[in-house]
């Protein structure tokens, strides 16, 4: 087996990486990362620098792993500026950086993928033995791998990688048939707060559409983007991701998708995209003209459990942040990130924090759970991690 750098995802067949990738996970896909780069959302020029691994086997790709060369780490969810500081304060350079992540995409998936048989702790120690190699070439401070699954955390524990540990709030379907079935689960409050919440939408006069990926038309794209600027712009920021992204992952991968279209007086007021894994709904883009009492609660949240119970999808992954979600019934679940620090005394300082850190994690996390709505009768805890 051999390892080789690919600079560009257009060089590598969309199939055979697929192949590996799986269905499981939308944002793996080559048709995804394909369109960050091909629309220069993920270029030299963002401080994103495709730079992604593929081991191959007599010509043929057995196992590949997403990479990028950063120059920042905006758009990664996991916050590592303080030990960037730490570094400037020294006088040695945190960046560049290799990140193994999928660029704004704060949700749990696969990290690197394999053919069938092989070994994933093999795999692991080929990427990061490589990984290490481009370290001592060009200068580069660490590695970090964001957001693995669980499948994945053994492996990279096994590398005696640093761990991260975050939280962020996930949705589960305890087999519902309707929406209702999910309500009578909550204390009374709560389910009362949920249907004045709902019930709110229509006295505004805002109505709720779902377009699935194929039948959302180019004006529905052309208005959803500029929702989705506004909440940037509302912030002070500028957005990441740009029209073209958009508009041809709405050619490459069309089933993936689903766009809540709010209407008022038959004009669009607010929208919000997902995205659709095996079993997973994946809450990602949001934006709105003005605010409507609860719409960002119904077309992201609500929509998306009405959604997840008719189709049957096991969980309801609605990203980073958002302690609000939590009075809605998602539950506080465990992220983790990998880190290889080159520095052997800046690993051992970040490896200390992290200990800290953990602690202060756990602690957070135990403190959130008791505030579920859930009722006791019903005997729902906090979803164990290791069932995420």
């Amino acid at each position: 087996m051999k390892v080789q750098l690919l600079e560009n995802l257009a060089q590598i067949d969309a199939v055979a990486w697929n192949n590996l990738a799986g269905d499981v996970y939308p944002f793996l896909r080559h048709e995804f990362l394909l369109a960050l780069e091909q629309s220069s959302a993920v270029s030299e020029k963002t401080g994103w620098i495709p730079r992604h691994l593929l081991v191959l086997n007599d010509g043929e790709l057995c196992a590949l792993m997403p990479l990028y060369l950063k120059t920042h780490s905006r758009g990664e969810y996991v916050f590592d500026q303080q030990w960037a500081n730490a570094y400037h304060q020294q006088g040695l350079a945190y960046y560049p950086k290799l990140l193994t992540a999928i660029p704004f995409t704060p949700c749990q998936g696969l990290r690197f993928a394999s053919k069938e048989g092989l070994d994933a702790e093999n795999i692991l120690r080929l990427f990061l033995k490589t990984i290490q190699q481009l370290a001592v070439q060009y200068d580069i401070s660490s590695w970090h791998c964001l957001f693995p699954n669980l499948a994945q955390l053994d492996a990279l524990k096994s590398a005696q990688l640093l761990v991260r540990e975050g939280v962020q709030f996930q949705w589960f379907n305890k087999n519902y048939r309707h929406f209702d079935d999910f309500l009578q689960t909550l204390s009374a409050s709560k389910r009362k707060m949920i249907k004045r919440e709902r019930r709110r939408i229509g006295e505004q006069g805002v109505c709720l559409h779902r377009i699935q990926g194929a039948d959302i038309s180019d004006d529905d794209w052309r208005v959803f983007f500029q929702f989705y600027v506004l909440t940037y712009l509302k912030k002070a920021s500028q957005p990441y991701l740009n029209l073209a992204f958009f508009q041809q992952i709405a050619q490459t991968m069309p089933e993936q998708l689903l766009l809540v279209l709010a209407m008022k007086d038959g004009s669009p007021v607010g929208a919000a995209l997902s995205f659709i894994g095996k079993d997973t709904f994946f809450g990602r883009y949001w934006g709105c003209y003005e605010e409507y009492n609860s719409l960002h609660f119904e077309a992201c949240y609500y929509q998306g459990i009405d959604y997840c119970i008719e189709k049957g999808l096991a969980k309801f992954d609605s990203g980073a942040q958002g302690e609000h979600k939590i009075a809605r019934g998602f539950e506080p679940v465990t992220t983790y990130s990998a880190h290889w620090i080159k520095d052997p005394q800046f690993a051992e300082a970040i490896g200390q924090f992290l200990d800290r850190e953990k602690s202060a994690v756990a602690l957070y996390k135990n403190e959130v759970a008791s505030y579920l709505p859930f009722k006791k009768s019903f005997g729902f805890p906090c979803q164990n991690d290791d069932e995420n």
